[in-house]
């Protein structure tokens, strides 16, 4: 029986590491709910309270300190299942940072802050491709941070890196709190029209109403992404401690249940466990 997993989550110690994004959002002056550390002993008990047992921990530092701080962190705590991880796709010693980190069991993928690169066509650079192919070539997973006007870039991208295991994160950031679907429904559906491509039922919440929002605000983008992923290529994150902006770890995995609707046995393993176990190896 597959594992309960929270396939995305951050951690971050704002004594190590500073994070400009977090200005971005929109926070009033003085907000404090990000700008806090978030460490696994914050986490631990929000899991266990609505049994998740495993989770995935994802890049918030775009540098290789945050990486190998995140990996410290996988082997000191026993639920955490592995580390996607940000590397220089531009770099040309690429391949030498990850020998490095492949020698680590919890190093499980990468991921680069895209849609906050100034050109939306950034990962069409030739050197990002670059990057990528030597993910592929290494059998590396890749996270895709992308907002809806990023998504006709990805069928370019995957043509030209044949072999990239991909997932988009965050439904691709939908305009929930406008219940705008289009352009993101068009363009996702293309996406998924990929064999291999998986997507994360995550990060939802913050695009919705922050003050306002319900579950059944979420339910009809979620119902598209299931018809078009189908529950095989699905997977749950949290966006802990992002989601903290809208809602508590615990309502954030509600939302997510009472979006999906009635699943199988099967189908809800699945997406809340093993397809993340499966995509990342874990």
């Amino acid at each position: 029986m597959a594992s309960v997993v929270d396939s995305h989550h951050h951690f971050w110690d704002l004594s190590k590491l500073d994070y400009p994004w977090m200005d971005d959002l929109g926070m009033p002056p003085g907000d404090s709910v990000l700008r806090q550390n978030r460490l696994p002993s914050d986490l631990k008990p929000l899991i266990d309270g609505v049994g998740v047992e495993r989770t995935v921990i994802v890049q918030a530092h775009s540098s290789l300190e945050e990486a190998r701080w995140l990996l410290q962190l996988a082997a000191e705590n026993e639920f955490i299942a592995g580390v996607v991880a940000w590397v220089e796709l531009t770099d040309p010693d690429i391949g030498a940072t990850l020998d490095g980190l492949q020698r680590d069991p919890y190093f499980k993928g990468v991921r680069h802050i895209w849609h906050d690169e100034p050109d939306d066509d950034w990962i069409m650079r030739p050197d990002v491709l670059r990057g990528l192919r030597e993910l592929a070539t290494r059998d590396v997973p890749y996270d895709l941070l992308p907002r809806p006007q990023h998504l006709r870039y990805i069928p370019r991208v995957l043509d030209a890196v044949p072999g990239l295991r991909t997932v988009v994160d965050h439904i691709a950031k939908p305009l929930v709190k406008e219940k705008i679907f289009e352009p993101w429904e068009s363009d996702l559906r293309r996406v998924a029209e990929i064999p291999d491509v998986y997507c994360k039922l995550s990060g939802m919440v913050t695009e919705a109403d922050h003050d306002n929002w319900r579950p059944e605000d979420l339910a009809p983008y979620v119902s598209r992404v299931v018809e078009m992923f189908g529950h095989d290529r699905l997977m749950w994150g949290s966006d802990w401690p992002v989601c903290t902006l809208a809602g508590s770890y615990e309502q954030v995995f509600r939302a997510a249940e009472h979006a999906l609707g009635p699943m199988s046995d099967g189908a809800r393993a699945a997406v809340f466990g093993g397809n993340a176990e499966r995509f990342y190896r874990l």
